[in-house]
Formats: C-alpha cells, structure tokens, sequence
C-alpha cells in the first residue's frame, strides 16, 4: 500500500505550501516497507523543500508528520514560539532535535502533547488557549480548536478544505504527487 493517497487526502495544504506541516495515521504491514516508501517519498519531496517523518509507530500503524522544513525553521525561530517550547522542556528548537523532543513526548505519554498544535501550524495564542481551557469553550473548530480571530481560522479551514478537494480531484485524474507538490 502506497503513502502517496494519504499524503492528497491528509496533507494537501502541506504540500501547496500553505501549511507548515500535517499529521496522519498510516496502516502498514511491513516496518521494512514502509520504511522504503518514507525513504523514496523523502527522496523525492526533499527537492520541493518537504520532508515526511515517521514519529510515532507500533507493529501496524504509524503515525505521519509531513513538514515544510523552512516553515518549520521559521516557526520555531519565533521568540514566542520559541519560550512556549522551551517551557515544555525543548532545549534545542533546531527542526530535527525539536521532532526529536516532540517524538519522545509522544512515546512518553498516551494523549498528544498539546504543543504539536504547533508543528501544525496552528496559532500559538489558540495552543495556550486550548490548554488553559481544557479544550472547552473555543469560538469555532476546523483542523483546530479556535479561541481567538474565529473569522481568520474558519477562513483558513474553508482553504485548507478546498486545497485538498483540488489536490484530490488532479491526483485522480492523473497528477503525480510530484507535480503536485509545490516549490519553495
């Protein structure tokens, strides 16, 4: 089974680069093979400035973190960002070490740890937001929870939605992911 129709179906902003990065379940057989399909994909996406990253995984599943790298450098880069992760025990907010700390949580602890709202590129004021409020009372939900700017964020969802039916409909009628995967 091939990761390319999840990455249409889960990661399609991502990969227009409107997103910095999307997260998705994966069902696999065989670590090897999907190890080889990370592999290649990476191999490929690389070039257009996007990585996929495995971050989570047991014997069948695993869990998919596709990322735009300078985004990602931008985002952690934020003072802001960059105190908020820092208080959650990342000492280095270089990309690879910062996924590395975000990939421990994970294994640490069953629920998501809330800061991967970031990863995601959700707003830092609605991350905290959500923490404070123990997911409860937000204005409006999308691909997140939103407690502030609910005309921004459903405005982003509506795009995000759309990006994805397009992406969908030309990797159908024949686009490769490829082609469909823009440049930075």
């Amino acid at each position: 089974m091939s990761l390319e129709p999840s990455l249409i179906e889960h990661c399609a902003p991502t990969l227009a680069s409107i997103k910095v990065g999307s997260l998705f379940s994966f069902v696999s057989p065989c670590w090897d093979t999907l190890s080889a399909e990370t592999k290649r994909l990476n191999d490929q996406l690389r070039l257009k400035g996007v990585s996929l990253r495995v971050i989570r995984a047991d014997e069948c599943r695993a869990l998919c973190y596709l990322y735009r790298e300078g985004q990602l450098t931008r985002l952690l880069d934020d003072p802001e960002v960059a105190a908020f992760l820092r208080a959650r025990g990342y000492t280095s907010l270089c990309v690879q070490d910062a996924l590395d700390t975000l990939c421990e949580r994970l294994a640490a602890q069953a629920d998501f740890p809330h800061e991967v709202g970031l990863f995601l590129g959700y707003p830092l004021s609605d991350v905290i937001a959500f923490i404070e409020n123990k997911g409860q009372g937000c204005l409006c939900c999308g691909c997140w929870k939103a407690y502030s700017n609910a005309c921004d964020a459903q405005k982003l969802f509506a795009k995000f939605k759309k990006c994805t039916e397009v992406y969908k409909r030309l990797y159908l009628s024949g686009r490769t992911l490829h082609q469909l995967t823009v440049a930075v």
